[in-house]
């Protein structure tokens, strides 16, 4: 009996495996096919990733995706870890009032946000990059606030009394005693963000405005006449860069592990 339990999970956990990683698995062999057809194996080639850096349209879209991510992330991070931050030393019942007023980008469907945004922007300023920045920062704030606030939480205010007690003031005090702890939360958070902001299509959508595309948007587009090959060895390279990354960091964790234990 124990046996058959056994293989059952693995075959479920085989059919899990094979359910995320089977299109992933297409996706780089498509990368290497000679042929611009998804169903017809041409040979093996290395010129789609050759051709990459001239395609001006594929380049555009990823400088574009990079700036938007990048600025909108690094501002969401900067925001977000300033609100965990009044949110942590607010009376109980205001916090829990912003903190059920920062679930609502959560919990709202991408398309309502999207439109919602697109009313307000169009009133205010023309649709463009700075518009799709503002956006990202809007539904990421929230993933940083969650990400660093139980940072804040687990944090004892007596070691930054203490650090007060001692004659240091309240900026170096904060540098030295709480940056410290609540730094791999701000980290998380802007990954999170990072990856959220990367990852958006329906609300890039509907803020971009004529003439500015980013790799999803791009993509949109080119599934009514075809996806370039360009963009495979696109994906391809971006997420073997996210394994590697991942990779990295589980190593350099399990390291600081055993260096803990022994």
């Amino acid at each position: 009996m124990k046996k058959v339990k056994d293989t059952a999970s693995y075959l479920y956990l085989g059919l899990i495996f094979l359910f995320l990683y089977a299109p992933i698995l297409v996706l780089i062999v498509l990368s290497f096919n000679d042929s611009m057809s998804r169903t017809i194996w041409g040979g093996f080639t290395f010129k789609w990733y050759a051709n990459l850096t001239s395609n001006d349209s594929i380049m555009d879209a990823l400088g574009t995706t990079i700036r938007i991510t990048l600025a909108s992330s690094i501002l969401a991070t900067v925001l977000g870890t300033s609100a965990a931050i009044g949110i942590h030393y607010m009376k109980k019942r205001h916090a829990a009032i912003m903190l059920g007023a920062t679930n609502i980008p959560l919990l709202n469907a991408d398309i309502v946000t999207g439109i919602s945004l697109m009313l307000l922007f169009t009133r205010f300023t023309p649709l463009g990059e700075f518009s799709v920045v503002l956006a990202h920062i809007a539904f990421s704030v929230p993933y940083v606030i969650f990400n660093v606030l139980p940072r804040l939480q687990s944090l004892s205010e007596a070691c930054f009394e203490a650090a007060m007690d001692l004659g240091a003031t309240p900026w170096y005090a904060f540098y030295k005693v709480v940056w410290p702890e609540i730094f791999p939360g701000v980290l998380s958070g802007f990954l999170m963000a990072l990856t959220m902001s990367l990852d958006d299509f329906t609300i890039t959508y509907f803020t971009k405005g004529a003439g500015v595309n980013t790799l999803s948007t791009m993509l949109y587009t080119q599934l009514r006449k075809g996806i370039q090959p360009e963009l495979y060895a696109l994906s391809t390279i971006l997420f073997l860069l996210a394994f590697v990354m991942l990779l990295a960091t589980n190593f350099k964790g399990n390291s600081k592990k055993e260096v803990a234990e022994k």
